[in-house]
């Protein structure tokens, strides 16, 4: 379970907290969605969730363990918005490999099969990064994550560069990730990403203004339009066909 605290956070040389007092858990097995316009702080909670960013006001606890212990960077992996940012090699093994210095090449070998399998592009283990797609890059991101074995997986909008089919494929890898016990954080603008979250926090000046579980989706909708966060299409025609 990752716990947070009464978290503040404000960004060197500005006045505003971008995270105010912020507390909320994320249980072991849930997706869980953290929506808001833009400045509301959602990524930020990402990446101090992440120790991308140093908490200074707060705790954070991972499984029990301390944000700045060492043993939780190993617990927590995140992929970000636009793949080719992340791409440091151009071929896809290599790629891959590249995370996994110290283990023995049987272990970095099964690890490279088993994340690539997860994804959908075992096949594409020897081709060339910059040759794919922007989602079949993003899966390959999401592979390089996978091959360190994370228990929670944060994905910052994963899919606002990627086509329709693109994002339909990613959707598919984070419930399928789910069922294979992964604990998922997404970060999101999107609507649709909505729909495959257990929870929706919906996230105000830094604040958690409103939590939404899955099956008040229906009932609750309009908790999104009074955000500014625009409603899933399935959830339109379903309140459309009810009035």
């Amino acid at each position: 379970m990752i716990k947070v605290e009464n978290v503040s956070f404000k960004y060197k040389n500005s006045d505003k907290k971008i995270v105010d007092n912020l507390n909320f858990e994320v249980k072991d097995g849930e997706i869980i969605a953290i929506v808001g316009q833009n400045g509301s702080g959602k990524s930020t909670i990402g990446k101090l969730i992440s120790g991308i960013i140093k908490l200074k006001q707060g705790n954070i606890t991972v499984d029990d363990l301390i944000i700045k212990d060492k043993k939780v960077q190993d617990k927590i992996g995140i992929v970000f918005q636009n793949p080719e940012n992340q791409i440091i090699f151009n071929n896809i093994y290599d790629e891959l490999s590249f995370a996994l210095k110290g283990f023995e090449k049987a272990e970095i070998e099964r690890r490279i099969e088993n994340s690539l399998q997860q994804v959908g592009m075992l096949e594409y283990k020897n081709k060339d990064l910059y040759s794919l797609s922007l989602g079949q890059k993003q899966r390959i991101m999401i592979a390089e994550v996978l091959t360190k074995k994370p228990k929670y997986i944060i994905f910052d909008e994963p899919t606002t560069m990627i086509d329709s089919e693109g994002k339909e494929s990613i959707y598919q890898i984070i419930e399928n990730l789910k069922d294979e016990g992964y604990t998922i954080i997404c970060i999101t603008n999107l609507a649709d990403e909505i729909l495959i979250a257990d929870r929706t926090l919906i996230l105000k000046n830094g604040k958690i203004a409103h939590e939404i579980k899955k099956e008040d989706l229906i009932s609750k909708s309009y908790l999104l339009r009074e955000n500014g966060i625009k409603e899933p299409i399935l959830l339109e025609i379903i309140n459309g066909l009810r009035k």
